[in-house]
């Protein structure tokens, strides 16, 4: 599986089966999902598309894999937050910079619970922290303030 983030939609999974169909699943900021298989003829050609609201793709999501769902598990949807990974682009204005100079929970609300480098996770960052592109930020917040987070950290 392979992933590649999509500015201001979200993210693109994609995933080639055993029997080489190639299948990927657009994960939406607003948390609806599009599904999409494409044809084995044709792995460029469209066969099947279907945009799926979030509770529908939880629905799918019970069918297919039953038994990693966990009650115990934190279902931030339903308590009204979201979780997004935000790319850090190496043209950005933040980067070099330190965390704290983003000022992201002041302006948004949004926690960065995370920062994943490389190889490397440092979770929970403080506001010492210093930016690279590159990085992924784990955030943590209301859909409007993880949107309003992804346009700071977009800023060039």
């Amino acid at each position: 599986m392979s992933s590649t983030p999509l500015p201001g939609i979200g993210v693109r999974y994609d995933l080639t089966t055993r029997e080489q169909r190639r299948l990927s699943v657009v994960a939406h900021r607003d948390g609806s999902r599009t599904l999409s298989a494409y044809r084995k003829d044709d792995p460029d050609a469209c066969a099947l598309s279907v945009r799926l609201t979030s509770g529908e793709a939880d629905t799918l999501i019970d069918a297919l894999m039953p038994s990693h769902r966990s009650p115990n598990l934190l279902s931030t949807t339903e308590l009204g937050l979201v979780a997004e990974r935000i790319e850090l682009s190496a043209t950005s204005h933040w980067n070099g910079r330190l965390l704290g100079d983003t000022r992201m929970r002041t302006e948004t609300g949004v926690s960065i619970v995370a920062v994943l480098r490389l190889a490397e996770a440092t979770p929970s960052p403080g506001p010492d922290f210093r930016l690279a592109g590159g990085d992924i930020l784990i955030v943590i917040g209301t859909r409007e303030g993880v949107e309003a987070a992804a346009v700071i950290l977009g800023r060039e």
